[in-house]
């Protein structure tokens, strides 16, 4: 029998997710530091780097349902920059550094408590559809050292997952800046070009068949990309 504590049930994070989607900037909104928003993607032009992008947005926009209603496909096509993070060997990172992948980018903190609850998901989304065309990049924010995330990792056996930082909450305030974070968790689905999909602030259950769904389809773009 599953460990209910490890993998919480389907239905109580569509619930968050559901609730989330509603009050969004009320009471289930975990850092202080957001700004005005509401998670969509409100832009002027299109950025000419990102010519397909649009096209792949509106491909996969159908999927974003059930399990996944509250991702928010992208108005308009631009590239994210502005990211810089630590690697696993404590190394600056760049979206650049990941060319070539689909990217499921996700913000969390051990204090957010559904991004707790989505962790063992987000792993398990990895574990399925991980390759050299896909990975999941959860980025923690927590201040101070890695002590208390990695244990909580361990905690509940998250192996998957490679381990990504910003102590400095940079990539939070700069997600925020540009209108797609205004809690955690705060997730940003990125095509292999390095532009934006979609966006979801809260929870989702990632490890459902209709997340794998939408990944799936955002791997493979629309012919002729």
């Amino acid at each position: 029998m599953p460990d209910q504590k490890k993998h919480p049930p389907a239905v109580k994070l569509f619930a968050l997710a559901a609730l989330l989607g509603v009050i969004a900037g009320a009471a289930a909104v975990y850092v202080k530091e957001a700004g005005s928003g509401n998670g969509s993607v409100a832009l002027t032009a299109a950025d000419a780097s990102c010519p397909l992008a649009a096209e792949n947005a509106a491909a996969v926009t159908p999927l974003m349902r059930g399990q996944v209603a509250a991702m928010t496909p992208a108005v308009d096509a631009r590239k994210i920059n502005g990211l810089e993070f630590a690697g696993p060997d404590g190394k600056s990172l760049t979206l650049a550094s990941f060319a070539g992948k689909t990217l499921l980018i996700n913000l969390w903190a051990t204090w957010c408590f559904p991004c707790r609850e989505e962790m063992p998901a987000l792993n398990a989304l990895q574990k399925s559809l991980g390759s050299d065309r896909f990975e999941v990049v959860a980025i923690n924010i927590d201040t101070g050292g890695d002590e208390k995330p990695k244990a909580f990792l361990d905690e509940v056996d998250v192996d998957e997952l490679r381990y990504y930082r910003d102590p400095s909450m940079g990539v939070f305030n700069e997600l925020k800046k540009q209108g797609l974070a205004f809690g955690l968790p705060a997730t940003l689905l990125i095509d292999d070009k390095g532009c934006l999909i979609g966006s979801m602030n809260g929870p989702a259950v990632w490890d459902s068949e209709d997340a794998k769904r939408l990944i799936q389809a955002a791997i493979k773009p629309p012919a002729g990309s």
